[in-house]
């Protein structure tokens, strides 16, 4: 930590982590499409399996019908239905193929195939019931597997109408219907082991499903904490770094070596210029840069200065002694020396050492006010009260001065080469005011 965490490194793994989570994400909506697939599927067999045993007894009950129409009736038509159903359509024997799908379905297909071997076991008593009115009526066509069927002794002495009231009774008596109830108790029973089934089958699906969603839900909190994360990472190292570098720039400071290993690595380079840059300001030749007279900066100095400082949070000020030509032709250039000595130590007891002082000509001098966002103006004036004051006391000896002043905010100017002009077009303006006054620079005029 030390070193700081890289932001290069940072991204590579929000990339990652976006990748996976993503890839999850899908892989998790994968499995919930089959979960829910196969939710379908177990419905879709829930109701071929009931639609199976329906059928079945659908099919016993189509047979009974035909069977008791023939013995009734003795119309050949309802007797060629019964055998095309049980030897052609076959819809018992499907229904138990239909069953029949995996071991889970065994249970349910041994009650069906129990009911199937009720519903054979009276084909045989409407076998007999069918032969009877077969012999009866003297029909010399039908299937010949009723060839196989043998009437008793006793029913084959029964006049034809005795023989159809004895097959009617067959297919209409108690012992028959048991039997029917015993084919339908037998559908139900496997009905009810369908149903088991698939309630488990059902169970079984849905746990798993909220299973994969409780997984989702999971990983979509970690892909949100994640991205969380990440952006306070790249936030506390990136982003704010960048913004207090930038008040520490504005401040004409050193800035931190904070935050993530990249931009430190800038704020050690931008703090090593901006050594190299304080160092240089202060090595520069004091004769070059600074007035012999005053020790205040020179017009040279005054250059550098303009060049290097934010005008958007600078004041200038233009300063002219009044009268100082008539201080040196009464008093002598030796007085008018000390009085420009004079005025520059209390500038600079006034001001702020970052404010810069300079001697632009004879006794004209530029003052910046450094590092003064906002309205300064309140503060401006009190300065320049002090300075009066300052100016005024004669207990030094020397006589007193006023001075016409104009002040320039560095942000209504947009060509830092034209301040000069118009703190000096303001300086001159407190000059037509009769002196010993000062006038703020701006846009709309000097006031």
């Amino acid at each position: 930590m030390k070193k700081g965490l890289s932001l290069r490194t940072i991204h590579i793994w929000l990339i990652i982590t976006m990748v996976v989570m993503s890839g999850t994400v899908l892989y998790a909506t994968y499995r919930l499409t089959n979960t829910f697939l196969r939710l379908a599927q177990a419905e879709e067999v829930h109701t071929e399996l009931d639609r199976a045993a329906r059928e079945l007894m659908d099919a016993s009950d189509y047979l009974t019908e035909q069977v008791q129409r023939f013995t009734i009736r003795g119309d050949k038509r309802f007797l060629d239905q019964y055998f095309t159903e049980a030897f052609e359509s076959n819809r018992r024997e499907e229904a138990i193929e239909r069953m029949d799908v995996n071991a889970e379905t065994q249970a349910a297909l041994a009650k069906l195939k129990e009911a199937m071997s009720h519903s054979v076991s009276l084909m045989d008593q409407e076998y007999y019931a069918m032969r009877l009115v077969i012999d009866a009526r003297g029909y010399k066509s039908y299937p010949r597997v009723l060839d196989q069927i043998v009437i008793s002794d006793e029913d084959a002495a029964l006049d034809p109408e005795d023989k159809i009231r004895r097959a009617t009774e067959l297919v209409l008596n108690d012992d028959y219907y048991e039997q029917k109830d015993q084919i339908r108790q037998g559908m139900r029973d496997s009905l009810k082991e369908v149903d088991l089934l698939m309630n488990k089958t059902k169970t079984e699906e849905l746990d798993m499903l909220n299973r994969e969603l409780l997984f989702v839900r999971i990983v979509i909190v970690i892909q949100v904490l994640s991205i969380l994360i990440m952006l306070r990472l790249t936030s506390v190292l990136g982003i704010r770094p960048v913004l207090r570098a930038v008040d520490r720039i504005k401040e004409d400071s050193p800035i931190p070596e904070a935050g993530a290993n990249e931009f430190r690595y800038l704020a050690k380079a931008y703090n090593k210029m901006y050594a190299r840059y304080k160092t240089s300001l202060e090595h520069l030749s004091y004769k070059a840069s600074h007035d012999e007279l005053t020790g205040a900066y020179n017009r040279a100095g005054y250059d550098l200065l303009l060049s290097s400082i934010d005008l958007a949070t600078t004041y200038m000020m233009l300063l002219d002694v009044d009268n100082f030509k008539t201080i040196n032709d009464t008093y002598g250039h030796e007085t008018g020396d000390r009085v420009l000595i004079k005025l520059v130590q209390v500038l600079n007891s006034i001001f702020r050492d970052d404010d810069c002082i300079c001697r632009i000509g004879g006794d004209e001098f530029v003052i910046f006010m450094v590092h003064s966002s906002g309205m300064q103006r309140k503060l401006i004036e009190s300065k320049i009260e002090q300075i009066n004051e300052e100016m005024e006391n004669m207990a030094d000896g020397l006589p007193p001065v006023t001075i016409s002043i104009g002040i320039v905010n560095g942000r209504d100017v947009t060509d830092p080469e034209s301040i000069l002009d118009k703190t000096d077009a303001a300086m001159y303006e407190s000059k037509k005011r009769g002196k010993n006054t000062y006038t703020f620079y701006t846009k709309q005029g000097q006031r």
